[in-house]
C-alpha cells in the first residue's frame, strides 16, 4: 500500500500537470479545496477535546490559537474547522450526540452553536445569551435535554435539543463537568462546578447540594458513570488535596448512592506523598484535578495527577481504576528514559530524547461514554489511548512512513497545525528544501518539497531555541544560512507592545553551513537581544558578505565580514526610548528600509508615538531618515517593498486603541512622500505584500483574531478587494510567494502553521 505522502504528491503533482497544460485557468474554482497546512504539526497548547460516543473514531479539540479540530479516524489525523463556521473555545468542552454523529455542540468563542453533518459546517442554535463554559452535556436517555456551563458561573438547561434555555437555579461556581443517572431515565442530573456539586430528581427544576463526607467543598474533577441494567451509579470527585500532620488528605472520592454521601477513593496504588521527590516535583503533593468515567463500565475511572517528582511513581501519570478507586495503577508513562515508557515518540522527544512538560495535568481530557478504553489527553501534544492506557500514541504528528524515530527523522503533518510562523522559504539552490521559521519551536525544515519536516536536532540547535525570525541565503554558497533568533516570541503582535521583563529575553544571529541542519552563533559586537530580522547584500563579496541585523530595543547591526563582527547603525533611526527595530529589508536597488513597532509602558496606557514608524537609508545604513512622516501610524506592523520599484511601499498598520481607526494597509508610490489607505477589512492589518510577477496584484493579511481577519486579494492596485473565503485559518501574517508556480502562494499564521494554496480566491 502507498504511503498517504506519495499518495499527497501524486494528487498534487496531477493538478500542477493540469495547470501547466491549461486545463486549468490560474484561477479555477478547481483550487479552492487545494488548501493544505504545511509543516510541524502539535507544538501549541490544546484545550477541550471531545470524543463522538456513537462514532469513537470522531473527536473533536480546541487550541488557544483560535481554531478548533476534527478527527474521524481516531485522531490519527485531522482537519481544521474553517473559522467562517467554528472559533475555537478552549474554556467549554463540545457535546457529541449520544446516537447520531452528525450532530455536535459546540461554544464557538462562547457562543453555541450546532453541526449536523459531523462537522463540516455550523451553525447558531438557541436563544443562550452567556458565555459558556466548562462543558456541554446531552442525555443519553433524551438526547433533548442539554445542559451547559456558563463562564460567568452556573448552569443552564435546556429541553427542546438547545433551542431555548433556562437558568438552573441552585449550582453555582463555574462548571466542571455534569452526568445524567441512567438509573432514572436521565430524570435525575448532577452538576458540578468549582464551589460545590448538586443534583436535580425532577428534570433540572430543583436542585439540592450533595457534599456529605467531603472533607472541603473546593472541588477540582467530577466525573459519572451509571448503568441503568445493574441499577449501578458510581460518581467520583477529587478535592484540593493537602498535607495534615504529614498525612495525605482531601484527594479523590466516590459515592455509590448519587452523591448523598461521599468516601474517600485514595486507594492502593496512587500518589499520597506529602515531600517533594527532587527538584523537579510539581509539588510536595500531588492535585487529582481531572477525573473520566463511563456509562459504559462505571467501576472503571480515570484519575490525572500533578507530581511530587519526575521519575516514576512520583511523576505525573493517568492512574486507573477497574473497581471503583479501591486499587489503582498508573498508565501513562510518557518520558522515554522511564522502564515503562509507553508513548509513541513525537519530533521532539524522538529529537531530544526525553519530554519537556512540567509535571502537571494535561490541560484537557476526554474519554468515549461507550468505550472507556478509548481515552484523549492534550497539552502542546495530543496523546491518544485506544486500549485503556497500555500505550499511548502522538494524535499530533507521525513519522515518515520508513523512517526509525530519532534526532534527525521526518514527520509527516497530520493537520493538528497549532504554531505560529513567521517565514516560509524555498532554498534558492535545491526546491525540495524548503524551511519554516517559528515562535516557541525554532525552526523546521524539509527535503522532500514540504511532504515531511524535520525538527533540529538538539546537539547543534543554537543558543536561542524559542523563535526564528527569518533567514537569509548566501546567494553563491549552497547550504550557507543566517538566522534571526530570540528567546522572546510573537514580536510585533499585541502581546510584545507592553513593556515587561519577560519581553527582554537574548537572542542573536547564527549562521548554518549545511542547509539549517546544525547552527554556530556569530554575535561579536551584538548585544543580547532579540534578533528579528536578518538580510544579506548579494553585491558584497563572497566570504565577506554584508549582513544586516534587525535587533529588538536596539536598531540595525551591520556586518561586513560575513556575520563575525557586527556594528550598531542607528544614526537618524527610531529614538531613545523607542528602537524596537522589527524588520529590515534591503531592495536590489541598493535602498535599505526597517521598521519600528509600537511600544506602551503598561498594558492600560496608550501607544506612545516616540520612534515608530518606517524608515529609510540610502547609504548602507549609515543614516536613516523617517519616510512615513505624512501618514504618522501608531501601530505598525510589517511592511513590504515592490521588488522592481522601490518608491512603491506597502505598509501594514493595526489600531492603537482608545478610539484610534487608524489601521489599515497603506501604500507609497513616491518612496514616502504621500500615503494612500488602499485597505482596511478589520482593525489588526498585519501586512501587505506584492506579486512579484503580477503588476497591481497586492495581497493584505488581518491578524489578532479581530473582525475582518484573514487573507484579501486586490488585482487592481488596491481599488477593490476579495477574501479567501476558502482559506480554513484568518490569522494571516505573510505572503510567501513560489518561484517555481506563481499559481501557488503561502502564508504564514498567527497560530495556524504555513498554508499552501491557489494565489486567487475561488470565483463566487
Amino acid at each position: 500500500m502507498k504511503s498517504r505522502t506519495f499518495y499527497l504528491f501524486l494528487q498534487r503533482l496531477s493538478f500542477e500537470l493540469c495547470l501547466l497544460s491549461g486545463l486549468l485557468p490560474a484561477n479555477s474554482p478547481a483550487q479552492a479545496p487545494r488548501w493544505q497546512p504545511v509543516g510541524i504539526s502539535g507544538g501549541g497548547a490544546m484545550f477541550t477535546p471531545a470524543i463522538s460516543p456513537a462514532d469513537p473514531n470522531l473527536m473533536m479539540l480546541n487550541c488557544d490559537m483560535s481554531a478548533a479540530y476534527i478527527s474521524e479516524d481516531g485522531g490519527r489525523d485531522w482537519h481544521m474547522i474553517g473559522q467562517a463556521q467554528l472559533r475555537s473555545d478552549t474554556a467549554c468542552r463540545p457535546a457529541f450526540h449520544p446516537a447520531d454523529p452528525n450532530l455536535i455542540y459546540a461554544s464557538s468563542g462562547g457562543r453555541l452553536k450546532i453541526s449536523r453533518d459531523r462537522g463540516k459546517t455550523f451553525a447558531p442554535i438557541g436563544n443562550l445569551q452567556d458565555s459558556l463554559g466548562g462543558e456541554i452535556a446531552i442525555n443519553p436517555s433524551d438526547p433533548r435535554i442539554i445542559l451547559a456551563g456558563s463562564r460567568g458561573g452556573g448552569c443552564w438547561l435546556s429541553r427542546d435539543a438547545g433551542e431555548t434555555w433556562a437558568a438552573c437555579q441552585g449550582p453555582a461556581g463555574q462548571v466542571i463537568a455534569f452526568h445524567f443517572d441512567l438509573t432514572r431515565q436521565g430524570h435525575s442530573m448532577i452538576a458540578a462546578t468549582d464551589k460545590g456539586i448538586w443534583r436535580s430528581d425532577d428534570d433540572g427544576q430543583t436542585w439540592s447540594e450533595k457534599m456529605q463526607g467531603l472533607p472541603w467543598k473546593e472541588i477540582q474533577g467530577f466525573a459519572g458513570g451509571s448503568d441503568a441494567a445493574k441499577n449501578l451509579v458510581l460518581l467520583y470527585c477529587s478535592v484540593r488535596s493537602q498535607p495534615e500532620n504529614g498525612v495525605f488528605t482531601g484527594g479523590l472520592y466516590r459515592s455509590r448512592d448519587r452523591g448523598e454521601t461521599w468516601e474517600s477513593a485514595m486507594g492502593q496504588g496512587l500518589n499520597t506523598e506529602t515531600k517533594k521527590a527532587d527538584e523537579w516535583a510539581y509539588g510536595s503533593i500531588s492535585q487529582y484535578n481531572q477525573l473520566l468515567a463511563t456509562d459504559a463500565k462505571p467501576l472503571t475511572v480515570y484519575a490525572f495527577n500533578t507530581s511530587t517528582g519526575f521519575h516514576p511513581p512520583h511523576s505525573d501519570t493517568v492512574y486507573r481504576s477497574d473497581d471503583g478507586g479501591a486499587t489503582w495503577r498508573a498508565t501513562y508513562f510518557q518520558d522515554p528514559r522511564f522502564k515503562n515508557y509507553n508513548v509513541a515518540p513525537d519530533w521532539e522527544t524522538a529529537s531530544c530524547g526525553q519530554c519537556f512538560k512540567g509535571g502537571e495535568t494535561p490541560f484537557g481530557v476526554a474519554i468515549c461514554n461507550t468505550d472507556p478504553s478509548r481515552v484523549i489527553l492534550v497539552r502542546n501534544e495530543a496523546h491518544i489511548t485506544l486500549d485503556g492506557g497500555a500505550a499511548w500514541f502522538a494524535g499530533h504528528t507521525y513519522p515518515e512512513p520508513g523512517q526509525k524515530p530519532g534526532p534527525r527523522s521526518a514527520w509527516v503533518c497530520n493537520g493538528l497545525v497549532v504554531t505560529t510562523t513567521w517565514h516560509f522559504y524555498v532554498d534558492p539552490f535545491d526546491a525540495n528544501r524548503q524551511y519554516i521559521c517559528y515562535t516557541d519551536i525554532g525552526l523546521a525544515r524539509s527535503t522532500d518539497a514540504g511532504q515531511s519536516w524535520n525538527w533540529w536536532d538538539p546537539k547543534s540547535w543554537p543558543p536561542w531555541r524559542n523563535t526564528c525570525y527569518e533567514m537569509a541565503f548566501d546567494p553563491d554558497t549552497p547550504g550557507k544560512i543566517w538566522g534571526a533568533f530570540s528567546d522572546v516570541h510573537d514580536i510585533p503582535n499585541d502581546n510584545i507592545t507592553t513593556e515587561r521583563h519577560g519581553h527582554r529575553g537574548p537572542g542573536g544571529v547564527c549562521v548554518s553551513c549545511d542547509f539549517g541542519v546544525s547552527w554556530k552563533s556569530e554575535t561579536e559586537g551584538l548585544p543580547r537581544k532579540p534578533v528579528t530580522s536578518i538580510v544579506l547584500d548579494p553585491r558584497s563579496p563572497k566570504n565577506a558578505r554584508t549582513l544586516y541585523a534587525g535587533v529588538f530595543d536596539e536598531g540595525v547591526f551591520k556586518s561586513t565580514d560575513d556575520g563575525q563582527t557586527w556594528t550598531l547603525k542607528k544614526t537618524g533611526l527610531g529614538h531613545p526610548d523607542n528602537m524596537r527595530v522589527y524588520r529590515v529589508i534591503l531592495h536590489r536597488d541598493g535602498a535599505l528600509f526597517a521598521v519600528i513597532c509600537a511600544r506602551r509602558s503598561a498594558s492600560s496606557q496608550p501607544l506612545l508615538p516616540e520612534g515608530t514608524g518606517l524608515y529609510r537609508s540610502r547609504d548602507g545604513a549609515e543614516t536613516w531618515e523617517k519616510i512615513n512622516a505624512s501618514q504618522s501610524l501608531l501601530y505598525p506592523k510589517d511592511f513590504s517593498v515592490d521588488p522592481h520599484d522601490s518608491r512603491r511601499i506597502l505598509l501594514g498598520a493595526a489600531d492603537a486603541g482608545r478610539g484610534d481607526q487608524s489601521g489599515g494597509l497603506y501604500l507609497t508610490e513616491d518612496a514616502g512622500q504621500t500615503w494612500q489607505r488602499i485597505g482596511r477589512q478589520g482593525p489588526q492589518t498585519f501586512g501587505g505584500y506584492f506579486h512579484p510577477k503580477h503588476d497591481g496584484w497586492i495581497y493584505m493579511t488581518l491578524t489578532e483574531d479581530a473582525p475582518g481577519a484573514g487573507l484579501w486579494l486586490s488585482r487592481d492596485k488596491g481599488k477593490t478587494w476579495r477574501a479567501f473565503d476558502e482559506l480554513p485559518f484568518s490569522n494571516i501574517q505573510r505572503v510567501e510567494f513560489n518561484p517555481a508556480n506563481d499559481a501557488e502562494i503561502h502564508v504564514t499564521t498567527f497560530g495556524g502553521s504555513v498554508w499552501r494554496g491557489p494565489a486567487t480566491p475561488s470565483e463566487p
